[in-house]
């Protein structure tokens, strides 16, 4: 995850899942085999409630095992896996049952706290079960439900996609993952970027340790790992402007103290008691900023200043060159008790504040 993306204006076209198009392969891979014929379209049910047809292509044919491939579609959503190729791969086995698994390019998991059992195929608990019953169905539909059949799902080029994604700190190795729970992809969706943030947060929990440090984007992030060294980086994770829903969730799998690293403008906000900090959901306070100040000593004037002041950072710039550092002390615990109200308490609550070029400005802490 990155900084937060600026929705474009407009309608947005739908996508579908690699979940949903590693379906649609297998489906279509295990219908070539059964006639032995390509089969270059094929129509699957997903947990949206609605049928897609995907385009299948590269039908590689053989007696006993058949290969097919679709482009992911990611419709409008700003998707690193969008256009990439999911590639099923189906044969018969020798015994009963169904045996899905990955191939190149689709990751595997490699640390606890996902849904997924460590040693397996980064495949999601959906897309096993849409491409399991896919398969039961196919073979029910041609009389075949006592062979035995192998899915293998690969996406070539998949590491080198998997570099743009999380997969790295949650410990997934060598590919991307097999994701989706509705087999749609809604562009610009709040409910898969705090997904995101849920499924780090119980990945830093499986570590063993009770410490999130929580940041607003990549370059935040980049300092709060110099702040804090000595932390492995799964605790370290991208909240972009959820502040509080990070917060709770942080809480709700155990999680015992919480450490903020940001920046001026987006605090600002949280130490109003704002927990959504995008641009647009609410302005910057500034006679709140100015109240701050006054108690960290500003005089009249500059708090008058403050008071018209075109961003936070100007404030931040203005109170740094003046000397009263001691504002951001102020203003990071203002932070922590804002959300430490946001969530109930129970937890110790850390806010450092830095400068867009990495300087630190100033830091509080509060356990309740």
């Amino acid at each position: 995850m990155g900084e937060m993306l600026e929705v474009p204006p407009g309608p947005l076209r739908h996508g579908y899942t690699t979940g949903a198009c590693a379906t649609a392969t297998a489906q279509g891979a295990l219908l070539s085999l059964i006639r032995q014929e390509p089969v270059t379209e094929t129509t699957i049910w997903i947990p949206a409630g609605q049928q897609v047809t995907f385009a299948l292509h590269d039908v590689q044919m053989g007696p006993d095992r058949v290969s097919c491939s679709t482009i992911k579609d990611g419709g409008d959503d700003p998707d690193a896996t969008h256009g990439a190729t999911i590639t099923a791969t189906v044969s018969w086995r020798p015994e009963s049952g169904i045996e899905i698994d990955g191939g190149e390019g689709v990751g595997r998991v490699t640390k606890p706290g996902l849904p997924i059992p460590v040693g397996e195929a980064a495949i999601n608990p959906v897309p096993r079960k849409m491409i399991r019953q896919a398969v039961e169905t196919v073979l029910e539909v041609h009389g075949l439900s006592h062979r035995g059949v192998r899915v293998v799902i690969s996406v070539p080029n998949g590491e080198t996609i998997a570099q743009k994604t999380m997969n790295g700190r949650l410990g997934i190795v060598g590919g991307i993952s097999i994701l989706g729970t509705r087999g749609i992809v809604v562009p610009f969706s709040t409910a898969s970027y705090k997904a995101s943030i849920a499924l780090a947060l119980q990945v830093a929990r499986a570590t063993g340790r009770d410490l999130a440090v929580l940041t607003t984007g990549g370059r935040s992030e980049t300092y709060a790992m110099r702040l804090y060294p000595e932390l492995p980086p799964e605790l370290f994770i991208e909240m972009g402007d959820f502040v509080g829903f990070s917060a709770k969730h942080a809480k709700r799998v155990g999680m015992r103290e919480i450490r903020f690293v940001g920046m001026m403008g987006k605090f600002s906000k949280v130490a109003q008691g704002v927990m959504m900090v995008h641009a647009k959901s609410a302005p910057v306070d500034f006679g709140f900023l100015a109240r701050i100040a006054a108690e960290a000593g500003a005089p009249p004037a500059l708090q008058e200043e403050i008071r018209g002041a075109n961003t936070a950072a100007q404030v931040g710039d203005w109170l740094w060159e003046a000397g009263y550092h001691g504002f951001f002390n102020r203003l990071a615990e203002a932070c922590c008790r804002a959300v430490s109200r946001h969530i109930g308490g129970g937890l110790r609550i850390e806010t450092r504040l830095m400068t867009l070029d990495g300087k630190e400005l100033g830091g509080a802490a509060i356990e309740d």
